[in-house]
């Protein structure tokens, strides 16, 4: 697994550290050094780390312990040395055998050295499904391979122990680089004594059995990269950052890297411990699939038989990024759960509500239709009452017509005990003009027809129904009655409308209203 992080330096990296450089050059789209620079950084240090172990310290060695001085050279700092990592790309340096909680010897240096070189190299982490530099460099020699490969042996009692020999090693793949280490016998790297180291339990993935010509490209890359001399042997001037895409994620786009790596290795290599038991072995993808369905939580124990070492998933480096993800999701997912169920019980409270309003509205709509309708059976038995005594009264009294006669301005064509009797086809306000009424002392008169039983005529509008108001207009009604008809009708429109008005005006006057010899003016609005 090759684990990379988003650009930035952890809480423990020193400004000057080596890896606060590395993330600098990688915020600039520079994502590694060539050979010779790579060489010119870790020969001093695996020098200095094995006088170190001579002395009887021990160490935990990764790229944010080691410190540039004013000379350009990079030494172990021993405050950052003594803690574990915190950042997941300097945890990648940190030999299996450790587990992030014991300080290491030579032996776990020796696979921090050749960790640190990988990294430098290619830009990317050492760990399960990492491949090898040639795959990711063009120019990288078969040499440096196969000391990684000793280097990054999983097993520390199958890996070599003497830093000085690989320092020669590395500093013979290209001394221009480098100033030279003490001699030592690189022979030390493949067996010391009775110790043999074996290459089959490495980390770095065997040469495939067909490797593929280089293309064109990949040729003149490595033309390229062989042709750089950089200033300094720790300048960083190697690969061209490729073409920006825009605003990425960095860290989906690393996780995405993370996972196929996971992918391409197919060995079932690993066995988790959960409840006390063993499930297992899964491959890399098949422990991704069990994590991402929640089978495996981040609590329970990884076993990697290959690496022969144990670790709670969530401090895996390789698998508690996706643990995480996989817990966010899960929550999101609960939470969409409950947010739906407390939008379902919503609903249905809203559901009820509004039925029981539906039910209420209805039972007021009833009574009052049975109110209106009692109301309306009352006033009309209460105008027939009426209209018939009007009637008798008026039988009962001698009508005389004085032809031609006017008064107050309106035409009056006669009188009727003591009230002046008006024309028909008069307007409202002309009738009103034209009646005027004689008092004598003393005399008892008839009582007015009241509003609302005028209103009981005017405001049913059935008699304009035939004469297309739009729902939109706007209707005054003024009529002047005198005798159970309408002597005097004024009608205005809004908008305005001749045709409708007149109408209007000749449904009222054909409208039959309680009697009474007195002039009325009654009004109403549509």
């Amino acid at each position: 697994m090759t684990t990379t992080q988003p650009v930035g330096t952890s809480a423990q990296t020193a400004p000057s550290s080596l890896r606060a450089r590395l993330s600098e050059l990688q915020s600039r789209g520079q994502q590694s050094l060539n050979l010779k620079q790579a060489v010119g950084v870790v020969v001093p240090v695996a020098v200095e780390v094995a006088e170190v172990h001579r002395a009887g310290h021990q160490l935990f060695l990764h790229p944010s312990c080691l410190v540039e001085d004013e000379y350009g050279f990079y030494h172990v700092e021993p405050s950052l040395s003594q803690t574990p990592p915190t950042d997941p790309r300097d945890a990648a340096c940190v030999a299996p055998e450790l587990q992030l909680s014991t300080l290491g010897g030579p032996r776990a240096s020796v696979y921090a050295i050749g960790a640190i070189i990988y990294e430098l190299l290619t830009g990317e982490s050492v760990g399960r499904g990492m491949r090898r530099p040639s795959e990711l460099v063009a120019g990288i020699p078969e040499q440096l391979e196969m000391v990684l490969a000793k280097a990054l042996v999983a097993h520390a009692e199958r890996r070599p122990d003497d830093l000085n020999a690989l320092a020669q090693a590395l500093y013979q793949l290209a001394p221009a680089g480098s100033v030279a280490p003490p001699p030592a016998d690189t022979s030390h790297l493949d067996h010391h004594g009775d110790f043999e180291v074996d290459v089959s339990l490495s980390m770095l993935p065997p040469v495939p059995r067909q490797a593929a010509a280089p293309s064109p490209a990949a040729r003149a890359q490595a033309v390229q990269a062989q042709a750089v001399q950089a200033q300094s042997p720790y300048d960083v001037a190697v690969r061209a950052a490729p073409p920006s895409a825009g605003a990425v994620d960095h860290q989906t786009e690393q996780l995405a890297a993370l996972k196929r790596r996971l992918e391409a290795d197919r060995t079932p290599r690993y066995v988790v411990i959960k409840d006390g038991m063993d499930h297992g072995p899964f491959a890399g993808v098949e422990l991704l699939q069990q994590i991402a369905n929640h089978t495996f939580e981040p609590d329970d124990v990884i076993r990697d038989t290959v690496a022969n070492t144990e670790i709670a998933v969530k401090d895996s480096p390789e698998f508690s990024h996706f643990a995480k993800h996989a817990k966010i999701h899960r929550d999101i997912k609960e939470e969409k759960a409950a947010i739906e169920r407390v939008t379902v019980k919503e609903s249905r409270s809203t559901r009820s509500k509004a039925l029981l309003g539906i039910l209420l509205v209805g039972a007021l709509a009833a009574a009052g239709g049975v109110w209106f309708l009692t109301q309306r059976g009352a006033k009309s038995d209460e105008i027939e009452v009426q209209g018939e005594v009007a009637a008798n009264v008026e039988s009962d009294t001698s009508l005389e017509v004085k032809k031609g006669a006017r008064a107050g301005g309106g035409a009056v064509v006669g009188t009727k005990g003591g009230f002046p009797m008006l024309g028909g086809g008069m307007s409202c306000e002309a009738a009103r003009a034209a009646y005027t009424e004689q008092m004598t002392m003393g005399a008892k008169g008839q009582a007015d027809i009241t509003a609302g039983q005028y209103g009981n005529v005017l405001n049913r509008g059935s008699y304009f129904a035939h004469c297309g108001v739009p729902d939109s207009m706007k209707l005054n009604i003024c009529a002047a009655v005198q005798n159970g008809r309408a002597v005097g009708v004024s009608v205005t429109t809004s908008p305005r409308d001749n045709r409708v008005a007149s109408c209007v005006a000749g449904g009222v006057r054909r409208l039959s209203f309680p009697s009474h010899p007195k002039l009325d003016v009654t009004r109403t609005s549509f």
